[in-house]
């Protein structure tokens, strides 16, 4: 089955994420002797219906991806992404923020807010299709795809960095890894906070509708998009999400 994505009048294929690239943070260790290497999800990067919109991507430093998660089980645990942090700003103490969409499916985006060695907040968002997600600065986060549908997202970032994988492949996971049992917390951070759940950032007066794809944002006013690249700027933006 191919797994290259129709976008506009392109045809992209995808970066595929195997079970290979997740076993140091898969929590069915007992399973995983026996799993093989399946492809676990999709990821098709740096996307534009039009070399006019790219243009625009560039000049703000913008990058917009696609991923698709089919349903799929890690043994007792639902499918997820790898998870990662996102380096600091120059000159600031935020890393890069992202923002997310829902286009299909449903999501559980697990955020975790990292200061020093440990783990000071941990934070769910349960998100339909429509749903957008804003993930603040100095938080690192995993997408589950906690159900038996196919999860497809699209998300906005900046451009201009790489993300950080290895503190949570050194931890073996996030704080907390989701199994069809409910939530287990992760052994190998100590002491964590509770979950705690918050909504979707869906905020119209901001140009974050439910039923509008983000997508558009990009035509109708770049500088909407700006917080993912100076987040300094957008202190009152990242209180709000996290006080929803």
């Amino acid at each position: 089955m191919t797994r290259d994505l129709r976008f506009g009048n392109k045809i992209s294929k995808p970066s595929v994420r195997k079970l290979d690239d997740m076993k140091n943070v898969v929590y069915d260790k007992k399973w995983l002797k026996s799993a093989g290497n399946p492809e676990l999800y999709y990821m098709y990067r740096d996307l534009s219906l039009s070399v006019k919109d790219r243009q625009i991507m560039l000049e703000n430093g913008l990058r917009y991806d696609v991923t698709v998660i089919p349903p799929h089980m890690l043994g007792m645990e639902y499918v997820k992404t790898a998870g990662h942090y996102h380096p600091s700003v120059l000159g600031t103490d935020l890393s890069y923020p992202e923002i997310y969409e829902v286009l299909e499916g449903s999501a559980h985006y697990l955020l975790q807010r990292r200061q020093n060695d440990g783990i000071t907040d941990v934070v769910l968002v349960k998100a339909t299709k429509g749903d957008k997600v804003i993930v603040p600065p100095n938080y690192g986060h995993i997408t589950i795809n906690p159900s038996n549908k196919e999860l497809k997202m699209c998300n906005w970032v900046a451009r201009d960095f790489s993300s950080v994988y290895e503190p949570i492949r050194e931890k073996g996971g996030v704080a907390y890894f989701e199994l069809t049992t409910g939530f287990v917390k992760n052994e190998n951070y100590g002491d964590v906070p509770e979950m705690h759940f918050l909504k979707p950032a869906n905020f119209p007066d901001v140009g974050l509708n439910k039923n509008k794809e983000m997508y558009g944002l990009i035509r109708k006013d770049p500088k909407l998009l700006e917080f993912l690249t100076k987040p300094q700027d957008y202190g009152w933006l990242f209180e709000r999400v996290l006080a929803e």
